[in-house]
């Protein structure tokens, strides 16, 4: 058995309670979901405000119903400290998804970016310490790792931040670090690359460009390249993640308490090739080819090139990345299809 798996058992064998912060989101509600099908006890909170009540839903039709009596869900926003208090009260474990999550949208309104992601952060760093949570695990990005030339990103080496979403997630992991240091909290920030799959918004301006090229795809609609098709990304099926944060949460080595980790496959995507995958897919599932790519101005902010080295979380948490890219399009591409 593969040590995710081994953890998985124990917590079968010896269940917890877990606070997971945006819940009704992308990740948030699949960590929900892995908890469930682990017979844990898990709160959730999430505002709405990026998050649906469809995702939860999705969850409760994929779980047993003695399952989802373990789950308990409060609307309310991390920016409030006392939600934060009355939600991580009596956990265990929090896993904190909760964010403001584009770089575009970061550029256009900082404060808000700042609002959710630093003092969000450390309004639930402060309840999870006076609750005496025992680890707090957190979402922070490849954004921070801003203009840093290397071709593979390693932890101990960031560049400028690029964007003010960049900027957050790096004084979040300050603060997490603050927090272990200081109070004995046990942080560990988790570095994702570009995740992907089932439940991933499809739509708006500041869509991940994965859910949004299967929609046009799928609707026969023209999909945009953003720049020359040359840009690079480690994209990251969500069962990763999911593996990632257990791992991050239960590991009994202290020592990776206060750390940071990347999160991905350790490999790299041109958006052109990306493209080409998702069209060829979805071309074999609906019988229709998909329309020529259309290429248009890079967005500001974005990063050139980013892949992963995942060397330190392989060797620091026995994190094996289960789904590839390929596996990982196949299921989307089904999901958001409708052949489910």
């Amino acid at each position: 058995m593969t040590t995710y798996e081994i953890a998985l058992e124990q917590l079968r064998a010896e269940p917890r309670r877990w606070l997971v912060t945006g819940c009704a989101g992308f990740i948030g509600s699949h960590l929900v979901e892995t908890l469930l099908r682990c017979d844990q006890r898990v709160s959730g909170l999430d505002d709405y405000s990026t998050g649906s009540p469809r995702n939860l839903d999705d969850v409760r039709s994929r779980v047993s119903a003695a399952q989802w009596e373990r789950f308990e869900f409060r609307e309310g926003s991390v920016a409030d400290i006392g939600a934060c208090r009355e939600a991580s009260n009596y956990c265990d474990y929090v896993l904190h998804e909760a964010g403001f999550i584009s770089v575009p949208l970061s550029i256009e309104d900082p404060i808000g970016c700042h609002n959710t992601n630093v003092s969000g952060t450390l309004n639930l760093l402060i309840a999870a310490r006076d609750n005496r949570v025992r680890r707090f695990v957190f979402a922070s990005s490849s954004a921070v790792y801003g203009d840093d030339a290397a071709e593979a990103k390693v932890e101990a080496q960031i560049g400028r931040p690029l964007s003010p979403y960049g900027a957050s997630k790096l004084m979040d992991e300050l603060y997490a670090r603050q927090f272990f240091d200081h109070y004995g909290l046990e942080t560990v920030a988790l570095r994702y690359f570009n995740v992907f799959g089932p439940r991933q918004n499809p739509s708006g301006g500041y869509a991940a460009v994965i859910p949004q090229w299967i929609t046009k795809c799928v609707r026969d609609e023209e999909c945009i390249i953003n720049g020359d098709g040359g840009i690079t990304r480690d994209f990251c099926h969500i069962a990763n993640v999911v593996q990632a944060n257990i791992l991050a949460a239960t590991a009994s080595v202290r020592g990776s308490a206060g750390e940071v980790f990347n999160v991905a496959l350790g490999g790299s995507t041109t958006l052109a090739d990306l493209h080409a995958m998702i069209s060829a897919k979805v071309a074999t599932l609906t019988g229709k080819p998909a329309r020529p790519v259309r290429y248009g101005a890079p967005r500001p902010g974005d990063i050139i090139h980013s892949a992963a080295d995942i060397s330190r979380i392989k060797a620091g948490l026995d994190f094996e990345p289960a789904v590839s890219v390929d596996d990982g399009l196949d299921e989307t591409v089904r999901w958001y299809a409708g052949a489910r």
